[in-house]
């Protein structure tokens, strides 16, 4: 390794030590990545290494190697936690012990695969809830994780890939973090990798190239990857947050987002995900979720399951930072209205099925062609924004 490789790894590793040092809570950073293999583990290891030359205590909770050489060979010297075993339905499964990093205290945990769901049985069902909790702490903690697993971003991931990522982060956590750091390679070297059996075993390559790891897939992700850490970075430099340079703090926008959702359960996710992705690029003073009940969508007229992703859909748009609006009447477009003015709401975001072209839908009767008409004789600064699903 050249000396100005060995150089950036000391500065960064001291830049993160500067961090640890400053804060009474756990310091937090993310290694942020396009697909499987473009390095994150790797890095990791590599910056656990150097804190441990500087004499930081440094501890591997939970490194998954995935039996990659290059991997394997960076578990050096750095103290490696074992693994707690729970045994669920007869099995004895495997998962970072929690409880032993909070008993050893270290100053830094390495905890790989962020958005991983933990075993029934463990002290958080996710392991990000454990990350979270090691940092109330006051523990520090290195992790990583890739981009198609924000919450936010599913259903773009979906539309791009045809994969319907189970395992999902709060959008959150990244904005929490002190440091998130974008782990890129080109399509061309990632899908080289994947071909000489350096991500997958060989008898998956095909697969994985055939389907997720198609040039185009690639790239759209790399693209989310990197708009997503630039946007964090953006937002550091306006706060002087996080490793960020200190400046003085951008004036917050005005804008007043107001989604408006049903019982759709699908429609009502897209517009809750992208009402997020919008307030977070706006810079939005606030934003809400309004769900107007009419009579027909009582309890008692509505079937448990409906109830459910109702209560899940409102649940997502809490995680994702949203003020929660409920409101009973049967005429829709006037509860909207008055809740738009209530709040001073600048943006309405609203659903549209394109599945008979967007347009002919706009010109039917129905709520949102009356939204529209309500919105222009009102003549308020109002926008809206249409999401279609």
């Amino acid at each position: 390794m050249s000396p100005t490789e060995n150089d950036l790894r000391d500065t960064s590793a001291e830049r993160f030590l500067r961090l640890v040092q400053a804060k009474r809570r756990g310091t937090l950073k993310v290694y942020l990545g396009l697909a499987a293999g473009v390095g994150k583990t790797y890095r990791m290891l590599q910056e656990a290494y150097d804190l441990h030359q500087h004499g930081v205590q440094v501890l591997l909770g939970y490194i998954e190697t995935h039996g990659r050489a290059g991997t394997v060979a960076q578990l050096r010297q750095v103290p490696l936690l074992p693994r707690k075993h729970i045994f669920y339905k007869g099995r004895a499964l495997e998962e970072m012990d929690v409880e032993a990093i909070v008993q050893r205290r270290p100053q830094v945990v390495i905890v790989d695969e962020l958005a991983h769901s933990n075993v029934p049985g463990s002290r958080h069902e996710k392991r990000w809830q454990d990350v979270e909790y090691l940092v109330s702490q006051g523990i520090s903690v290195i992790t990583a994780v890739n981009v198609q697993h924000l919450e936010s971003l599913h259903d773009q991931v979906l539309k791009i890939t045809g994969t319907d990522v189970t395992e999902r982060i709060p959008d959150r956590l990244l904005k929490l973090a002190d440091e998130v750091v974008n782990v890129d390679v080109t399509v061309g070297e990632l899908r080289a990798r994947l071909e000489e059996g350096k991500i997958y075993d060989p008898a998956k390559v095909p697969t994985a190239l055939a389907n997720f790891f198609q040039p185009e897939n690639l790239l759209q992700l790399r693209r989310l990857a990197v708009r997503e850490v630039a946007q964090l970075l953006g937002r550091q430099v306006e706060t002087g947050s996080g490793s960020a340079p200190a400046v003085p703090a951008a004036r917050r926008n005005d804008d007043r987002l107001l989604a408006c959702i049903n019982s759709n359960d699908r429609a009502a996710k897209e517009i809750i995900r992208k009402t997020s992705r919008l307030a977070d690029r706006f810079g939005a003073a606030a934003w809400y979720v309004l769900y107007v009940q009419t009579g027909r969508e009582t309890s008692a007229r509505i079937g448990l399951a409906t109830q459910r992703h109702l209560l899940d859909n409102l649940q997502l748009a809490t995680e994702l930072g949203a003020q929660i609006l409920r409101v009973k009447d049967d005429d829709i477009v006037g509860a909207i209205t008055r809740v738009a003015a209530e709040k001073e709401a600048t943006l309405l975001v609203c659903g549209i099925t394109s599945e008979k072209g967007l347009w002919g839908q706009i010109s039917r009767r129905g709520v949102t062609n009356d939204l529209l008409r309500a919105v222009a004789r009102r003549n308020q600064e109002l926008d809206i924004f249409l999401v279609t699903y």
